[in-house]
């Protein structure tokens, strides 16, 4: 029988209170190694931070060993680690998989390190990553707090909900940030590794997950939820399962279409799903095509945004380098992908977020897909929501309706391109872009600058287009009908809202 990490409640309790009895924690380490330096670890560089802990006062010294065993990969000294943690020992420690033998003395197996949310700060237990440690990583390796899971983290719609489901919890960073605002917690992973340490970071916080294995929906049978989030081992391959974090066994994306195919049963009524997703692309002109055909399979109102189009070399080079393995295995493995992806014709995959939402009656599901990519337009959780309630507002509201509205203007960037000629400057393009929103851009023309920058909330939207039709000399209905589109997308996008 295998034995997993911290399978001990008594040991993973009186760590915890180690931990925090020497001040490990984000305000503790940030304290210690400075803003800059805090700043360049998170960055990936590591040795500021080592010469940091290497200078630190004697009453810190527990903190320091602390920081450089769990978040440096040090080899640390027996007696400095029980110097840090005196309620364990290192025999503990090294019973309870946490640490291992090394020349000169111990380092870690396991990656703990504080996580701030603006609930709480959490201690997160996972496996060293390959930067840390010899050789390419565990075939059941434990991934940290890594870029997708934050991405997905921040996308997540934080009001209450009831019932939550985390599909491939991992290490259970989104069951960690789902506890601030769900009732009770499911999470479900293939690899009981991973649910080890998942339990392992619930108890050190305090929480209590309801943890099964399985893969995908088979651990729940037929139970519904409230809120579903997954970020599960999405990466497009040949269907071997080389690194269980990242490949599920199935074909190609096979992973991503059997999640979203069935996520829709799981769903109450009016419940949301969050994921990421990667699909196969092969024509980039239609890169949504076969996306599309999932979630308009589903008959669930679906967001789907991609913010990656990555190139087969590109995607291949970012998986054979994340799990530490050798330059000539890292070149055999990678070469045999490529010639996979040859093989299938696939030219491109696509990398993204789709936000599920169930109908609480029966309509035609509500299915938006667009590429956004911008820096500073990522889905967050209140864009989501906000999203929602926009579709929402269009569906129950006519132009009728919005033209006897009174519409405001969000703050928004009027940006504009203009090319020299002959009389000087010569606009040839305008539009408005609504900070923070993802894929808050509108083209703009003379009229609709006008009629943005009249919404104020003071008239109604029909007068302001007649004051508008009259200042052109043009029919105002015409140009009412004319402007509607552009008006609905602006309310679309949160450019437009109304006042009234």
């Amino acid at each position: 029988m295998i034995r997993y990490p911290l399978d001990a409640p008594e040991i993973v309790d009186a760590l915890g209170e180690g931990l925090r009895s020497a001040g490990y924690s984000s305000e503790g380490i940030d304290g210690l190694l400075g803003e800059e330096t805090s700043q360049a670890l998170v960055g990936g560089v590591w040795w500021p931070a080592l010469r940091k802990t290497r200078r630190a006062p004697a009453e810190q010294a527990s903190l320091a060993t602390l920081i450089r065993l769990f978040l440096l990969g040090s080899t640390e000294p027996d007696d400095a680690v029980a110097a840090a943690l005196p309620g364990i020992g290192v025999d503990a420690l090294l019973d309870q998989q946490v640490i291992e033998k090394a020349d000169g003395g111990v380092r870690a197996i396991l990656d703990i390190r504080p996580h701030g949310s603006d609930a709480a700060d959490y201690l997160v237990v996972a496996d060293q990553d390959a930067s840390m440690r010899p050789g390419a990583v565990r075939h059941d390796h434990v991934l940290g707090i890594g870029g997708a899971s934050m991405s997905l983290a921040q996308a997540v719609i934080r009001t209450p909900f009831g019932r939550a489901l985390d599909v491939g919890t991992g290490c259970g960073v989104q069951a960690l940030h789902m506890s601030s605002h769900c009732d009770e917690i499911v999470a479900t992973d293939t690899n009981g590794r991973a649910l080890a340490l998942a339990a392992a970071t619930a108890r050190l916080n305090g929480l209590d997950w309801d943890l099964r294995e399985g893969s995908l929906f088979e651990p729940v049978g037929e139970e519904t939820f409230d809120l579903i989030v997954s970020n599960p081992p999405f990466v497009v391959g040949t269907g071997a399962q080389d690194y269980i974090y990242r490949d599920s066994g199935m074909v190609g994306d096979g992973i991503s279409r059997a999640l979203i195919e069935q996520i829709g049963d799981h769903l109450n009524p009016g419940g949301v799903a969050q994921i990421l997703a990667n699909w196969v692309v092969r024509d980039v002109d239609a890169w949504d095509q076969r996306v599309r055909e999932w979630v308009e399979s589903t008959g669930l109102d679906a967001w789907v945004v991609q913010r990656e189009l990555a190139d087969p070399i590109s995607y291949v080079s970012l998986w054979v380098s994340d799990a530490g393995e050798s330059v000539t295995d890292a070149a055999e493995r990678g070469a045999r992908w490529l010639d996979w992806f040859e093989q299938e014709g696939i030219v491109a995959i696509g990398m993204g977020s789709i936000t599920f939402r169930k109908p609480t009656q029966s309509r035609e599901a509500d299915v938006v897909i667009e590429e956004i990519t911008g820096a500073g337009q990522e889905v967050t959780g209140f864009e989501a929501q906000a999203f929602w309630a926009r579709r929402d507002f269009l569906r129950e509201n006519s132009d009728a309706d919005l033209l006897a509205s009174r519409l405001s203007t969000s703050p928004v960037f009027l940006e504009t391109q203009s090319l020299p000629g002959e009389e000087g400057w010569q606009q040839v393009s305008a539009s408005v872009t609504r900070p923070g929103g993802p894929g808050a851009v509108l083209a703009v023309d003379e009229v609709l600058t006008a009629l943005f920058a009249g919404c104020r909330g003071e008239v109604p939207l029909a007068a302001l287009i007649s004051l508008i039709a009259d200042f052109h000399g043009v029919d105002p209905d015409a140009l009412a009908q004319a402007a509607m589109p552009s008006v609905r997308e602006a309310i679309g996008r949160g450019i437009l809202y109304r006042a009234d």
